[in-house]
């Protein structure tokens, strides 16, 4: 019997971020790929005018947990204090670095996380 395309929708949107970045993991494992975009290189025609693509602003950004640091206890308790996660999930998160702890927040609300992560000891991106 075959699951359709939303039955697989349904139950990845009912799981945690972890459990999303473990299913990914098993995905690429199994299929031989990668999760990342492909790039196509393609150039405008030759003679064809080329025009400047308006730049936009980042407005949304991700939270990006690359090193615990030393002091890996005060970071799982920024982690749970910033993401409302478990302790298991938090621990998970910590010691699955890199982990995507915040997605789509604000500049604000990145920059806000960044700065506890960082006074708990951990090293962090926003991107």
């Amino acid at each position: 019997m075959a699951v359709s395309k939303d039955e697989i929708l349904d139950a990845i949107s009912n799981m945690t971020v972890l459990e999303v970045v473990d299913l990914i993991k098993a995905m690429e494992e199994r299929f031989g790929v990668t999760a990342a975009a492909a790039v196509v290189a393609a150039g405008p025609a030759p003679g064809a005018a080329v025009e400047a693509a308006p730049v936009e602003e980042q407005t949304e950004f991700n939270v990006v947990l690359t090193s615990f640091g030393a002091n890996k206890v005060a970071v799982i308790k920024a982690v749970r204090a910033i993401t409302g996660l478990g302790l298991k999930e938090a621990k998970d998160a910590v010691e699955g670095v890199p982990t995507v702890l915040k997605e789509g927040v604000s500049k604000a609300e990145a920059e806000a996380a960044k700065k506890e992560l960082e006074e708990a000891g951990a090293t962090v991106e926003i991107k």
